[in-house]
């Protein structure tokens, strides 16, 4: 999988991808992710990318022409067309369903806005789908393609030693995960539950289960009851 980030802030994304799980497995090569500077695809000698908004009103726009070649100049790079995706509050909040059917797309190119947002004309353009992570705004799009890019990114092949390592997670079955425990066996008089020291394999995942159920049911009821319509 390849994803291609268009941002004003190229070096604030590496930073990020470029440590941890996501950081390894690009060094490895289980994924392509490219960062690309809009400011490089401006004509003006200032390197500016945004102008005052036509009709009035605070903050400045970005400019449609130089995302577009931008954009143009990632289609290039290869022969099929990426999926472009609008980080935007605007969008369909970013769900991990969401995320699996994008995981089936080979080529993703994922638009930061800042300021006040972009041209509405590179929405009509080149944008496929708006995503939002959240009912709430940021003051620009980075944060947000860093998530979704961590969410696509280690459900590919080879990014994490095995599937169940993200089948087996909050959200993934539509039920919230089960609690965690480790060494030491007690610790401030807390005990580990006696079912996951008897090493019986099934008796252990029946319990997992329920305590999923149990979880879900008292933090997220949509999700419970969502879950149950399914069954």
């Amino acid at each position: 999988m390849r994803i291609d980030i268009a941002t004003l802030f190229p070096d604030m994304c590496e930073s990020v991808l470029s440590e941890s799980i996501i950081g390894r497995a690009r060094k490895a090569g289980y994924i392509e992710v490219n960062c690309h500077n809009i400011r490089d695809y401006t004509l003006d000698k200032h390197r500016r990318v945004d102008d005052v908004p036509y009709g009035g009103g605070r903050g400045m726009v970005m400019q449609a022409d130089p995302i577009y070649r931008c954009w143009e100049a990632v289609c290039a790079q290869t022969e099929e067309k990426p999926h472009t995706i609008y980080m935007s509050p605007k969008g369909k909040t970013l769900t991990q369903q969401r995320a699996v059917e994008l995981l089936k797309i080979p080529r993703l190119f994922l638009l930061c806005g800042h300021y006040e947002g972009i041209d509405q004309r590179i929405l009509n353009t080149i944008i496929d789908e708006e995503i939002s992570i959240g009912d709430y705004v940021l003051t620009g799009g980075e944060l947000p393609a860093l998530v979704l890019t961590d969410v696509i990114a280690r459900m590919c092949e080879g990014v994490l030693p095995e599937s169940v390592c993200f089948e087996d997670e909050s959200h993934f079955s539509g039920l919230l995960e089960y609690p965690h425990y480790t060494r030491p066996e007690i610790w401030h008089d807390m005990a580990v539950p006696s079912v996951l020291l008897s090493g019986h394999h099934k008796n252990i995942a029946d319990w997992r289960f329920a305590q999923s159920l149990e979880i879900t049911k008292e933090k997220r009821p949509d999700l419970y009851d969502a879950y149950i319509d399914k069954i």
